[in-house]
């Protein structure tokens, strides 16, 4: 410092000394540290990555926050993963793929001869393998390499509370739709826009029966769970009485059974809608009035179901119930008093916003105790491991990806229950689960294991190693290893050791 500096410091009055002493101290307590940085984006995302380290770095947090929860419309995919993922991405609709399957449904109904029967019946399973196949690809693609990070986060987040299972009917030839079209365009926004979506696309629809679901033969399955699982949860104040109105309110509600136009015979005209395979048939629908939540609710066709949602949506329980979920699957644990109050408060307050409640999720002090709380389930594992291993580099083949989340019990679209797969700690982190985790890292750390082999199985793999040792991880994430794990780490005999043992490392669980 130059003498005449060194001289005004020293006259300056010791009060101010002493604020700027404690000023520079509390900024660099409030700055981040690189490794927090990295855990910050790793537990946003499917993953840190040396190229999203870079990015956040470039932005700063709050810019790329911002950006992640209000991305600008349409995919900025690289053109790699673009090419990748049209190669999976059906020509045709979902209502022309439906249709299809149907007409060869009833062709092989109709089919006389029993061996050409058994061949129809075989060809419908082969389509609906490739449909399914497809849709599981897709979301390994988006999920690996989309920039929208948080929104593909929240795409598997609320398809899990929206459960559906892919191998009921038909279901497989619609779950890609369903992903694209009723929940990401909605993951971001307001629930009550969410809720509706799923309401209307043919895989809930079917997959908890209100196709079936009519005057005089109520269906209450889909009821039920809107209220149990979707919304409001067990314990919230509802009743049997309300599961039974909400269920008489969905009577009509279905899918558009084939292509030929409505039988005026069985359709009135009046209030009769039909939107791609969304169906409201009024002749199918209870016209009585009901109580439902307290409220009166007068018989008047699809506007019953749209109050109705209304109720559920803006009801508190509903605010509490999906603000918690939301928080336990970020945080890793659920949300004390305080926090949860506070999400709670911010969903009501804007009608249901998710953007905003995540905004005020990751401004948390919660956000960044909740650390070492953490724990990855397979699909943050392996996904995870990927990013880290492959950064931006595209896949060319899927298959491995699927099989590990087979083994390690969250295959996708795979779980048969509404209940989707738990968010929970302990469902991931027991004896058993950690072996066979032990074992994926083994086959990932070890070389591409088929992630490379292009298209068609004639050729050989493309030249591939995972590159976990990289610059991310020397520069920022080595110093907050423990000593143990740096113990372990120092042992390795080879690049594929050392691989394994850091995927199977407590820090990287987290």
């Amino acid at each position: 410092m130059p003498r005449s500096s060194a001289l005004r410091a020293r006259a300056l009055p010791s009060s101010v000394l002493l604020f700027a002493a404690l000023f520079a101290a509390t900024a660099s307590v409030a700055a981040p540290s690189p490794a927090e940085d990295a855990a910050f984006l790793d537990a946003l995302t499917w993953g840190v990555s040396p190229s999203s380290y870079a990015e956040l770095q470039a932005k700063g947090r709050e810019r790329w926050l911002a950006e992640q929860l209000h991305p600008a419309p349409g995919s900025a995919l690289s053109p790699a993963a673009q090419a990748a993922l049209d190669a999976v991405t059906p020509k045709e609709s979902v209502v022309e793929r439906a249709f299809f399957f149907d007409a060869l449904g009833r062709a092989a109904n109709e089919e006389p001869d029993p061996e050409a029967k058994k061949n129809a019946r075989s060809a419908i399973r082969v389509f609906l393998a490739a449909a399914g196949q497809q849709a599981t690809s897709a979301t390994v693609l988006r999920a690996l390499y989309a920039p929208e990070q948080i929104r593909e986060r929240l795409t598997w987040f609320w398809f899990n509370r929206f459960n559906v299972h892919a191998a009921k009917g038909t279901i497989r030839a619609e779950i890609g739709d369903y992903v694209d079209t009723a929940i990401r365009p909605h993951a971001l926004g307001r629930f009550r826009d969410l809720l509706e979506a799923t309401l209307r696309h043919p895989a809930m629809l079917r997959y908890l029966d209100n196709a079936s679901n009519a005057a005089g033969h109520l269906n209450e399955n889909y009821a039920r769970e809107i209220m149990e699982l979707h919304t409001m949860g067990v314990g919230s104040g509802y009743s049997q009485a309300d599961v039974e109105a909400l269920a008489r309110i969905l009577t009509g509600v279905g899918v558009v059974p084939r292509r030929e136009p409505p039988n005026p015979k069985r359709a009135r005209t009046d209030g009769f809608v039909r939107d791609g395979l969304f169906e409201f048939n009024p002749k199918r629908h209870d016209d009585g009035d009901k109580v439902f939540l307290g409220h009166t609710i007068k018989g008047r066709g699809l506007g019953e179901v749209e109050e109705a949602l209304d109720l559920i949506a803006r009801n508190p329980a509903t605010a509490r119930n999906v603000t918690r979920a939301l928080a336990t699957y970020f945080l890793g644990r659920p949300p004390d008093d305080a926090l949860a109050a506070r999400l709670a408060e911010t969903f009501t307050r804007t009608d249901g916003d998710i953007a905003a409640v995540m905004e005020a999720l990751a401004h948390s002090p919660a956000f960044t105790e909740a650390a070492a709380d953490r724990f990855k389930d397979p699909m943050r594992f392996v996904f995870s491991a990927l990013r880290m291993a492959y950064d931006g580099r595209v896949i060319r083949n899927t298959g491995p990806v699927l099989g590990w989340l087979n083994r390690l019990g969250e295959g996708l679209f795979n779980r048969t229950t509404p209940d989707g797969y738990p968010i929970d700690r302990a469902s991931w982190s027991g004896p058993g689960q950690l072996a066979v985790r032990f074992e994926i890292a083994r086959q990932i750390g070890g070389g591409s294991g088929g992630l490379f082999k292009p298209p068609g199985g004639e050729q050989p793999d493309e030249p591939a190693f995972p590159l976990l040792a990289n610059g991310l991880f020397f520069s920022t994430l080595e110093p907050a290893l423990g000593p143990a794990t740096r113990t372990v780490l120092a042992q390795a005999i080879s690049p594929q050791d050392w691989n394994t043992l850091y995927l199977a490392s407590p820090e990287f669980a987290r």
